[in-house]
């Protein structure tokens, strides 16, 4: 948990020294710096800020470089500066470190802002994403397996644009990244299905929650972005021409997704099922659904449901993420919270009253407050801080004016 954290030169916050609880509160008007504020946060756990990717675009003028540093209970220190040119300083506990995984491992953060919730329609890699930050965060095994999958995955992508006509000292070493990549692929594949099949009954528990009216109509599916019944390298061998046509490998863990489906009430047919399963027998994905005896599933949910319901589905996709993470005892009720477990997760709320109706915003505040995470919710008024007030004995309020954070005694 994060007790102290400094910030200077982002956007228009020049200078920022706080000291922070379980629950935050910052209130402010658009343009004041709450959002940057968060977006700090985020840079810190991430190394890359959720709202531009470049540093000189959040960096502050004039400036060369913009710092974030964070002391956590336990006094650990956390800090990293970007400079414009993107050259990046880690530090943990004073002492620099050259990789962000390590400041990450120290910092879980997640996001639930605006910009997510366009999820669904999205191109696959923010849905791929949101199952990639719990397994990383569950799996340790699984970082080094992604890092050099993208490596090798970069270098034959390289090879790939440069020409049309591979010679064979070309050939020989495609395939033996190719190698490398469907070994590195069925690892990867192992750790996201693992993970996958143990969050589908936390998702199901907050689709009730949220969504009670559909908690039978939808259920989620993973899709590996090739078939795992055979090889990957024996696969873009076969792919090889096309790949070379157009310059980019289109098949592999990169191509990796999650969809949430939608069963409709009709009751299909026995045959109608026996011919549906046939057809989908050979597509190149491993499917998992949360109920097996469910008929197959014939249409997106994003398809079907309305915008204020996709926000609700997006948000139970995010929040069912915590208890899982935290180790939730579904047994007990309780969670672990021995010296084994994880670090405590950090949840970022943007701006959730413009996005969520009241009833959705009393469910995910009062789940929030029953859980062993840190909370820093941003809000244009202190509407919502009656609510916060029940939930958490001693939230602190901060107001935020021109980049200038006070805090609210």
């Amino acid at each position: 948990m994060i007790e102290r954290l400094q910030i200077s030169n982002l956007r228009n916050l020049t200078q920022v020294n706080l000291q922070s609880t379980v629950c935050n509160v910052i209130i402010g008007a658009n343009g004041s710096g709450k959002t940057s504020l968060l977006e700090a946060i985020f840079l810190l756990s991430r190394g890359k800020s959720f709202r531009h990717h470049q540093p000189k675009r959040y960096i502050q003028h004039y400036q060369n470089n913009t710092t974030v540093y964070a002391r956590l209970n336990g006094s650990r220190t956390l800090a990293i500066q970007k400079q414009a040119d993107a050259s990046t300083i880690l530090r943990l506990n004073q002492a620099t470190v050259y990789n962000q995984s390590i400041l990450t491992e120290q910092l879980p953060t997640l996001l639930i802002d605006p910009s997510t919730m366009d999820m669904l329609e999205q191109g696959s890699a923010s849905r791929r994403q949101l199952l990639d930050w719990l397994v990383f965060h569950m799996k340790q095994g699984f970082h080094p397996q992604w890092v050099a999958y993208q490596r090798l995955l970069k270098q034959r992508n390289s090879l790939l644009k440069k020409t049309r006509q591979l010679t064979q000292v070309q050939l020989a070493e495609l395939k033996s990244w190719d190698k490398g990549l469907s070994n590195h692929a069925a690892l990867i594949h192992h750790y996201r299905e693992q993970v996958f099949t143990e969050w589908q009954p936390y998702f199901a528990k907050s689709v009730l929650q949220l969504l009670p009216s559909y908690a039978e109509q939808l259920s989620p599916s993973y899709n590996a972005g090739y078939d795992t019944n055979v090889a990957l390298d024996v696969q873009l061998n076969e792919r090889l021409e096309q790949d070379l046509q157009l310059g980019y490998t289109r098949i592999g863990n990169h191509r990796a997704d999650i969809h949430v489906h939608w069963r409709s009430d009709n009751t299909l047919r026995s045959d109608d099922v026996v011919d549906s399963q046939a057809t989908n027998t050979n597509t190149a994905s491993s499917g998992h659904e949360v109920n097996a005896k469910l008929p197959t599933l014939k249409e997106q949910a994003a398809n079907v449901l309305s915008r204020g319901e996709k926000k609700l589905l997006i948000t139970a996709l995010r929040l069912s993420q915590l208890p899982l993470l935290l180790n939730d005892n579904k047994d007990s009720g309780s969670f672990d919270n021995s010296s084994t477990s994880r670090a405590t997760p950090v949840v970022l709320l943007d701006d959730i009253t413009a996005e969520l109706d009241d009833r959705a915003i009393g469910i995910l505040l009062s789940t929030l407050a029953q859980l062993p995470c840190q909370v820093f919710m941003t809000s244009l008024t202190d509407d919502i801080v009656p609510l916060v007030n029940e939930l958490w004995p001693k939230p602190k309020l901060f107001h935020v004016k021109q980049g200038q954070i006070l805090s609210v005694d």
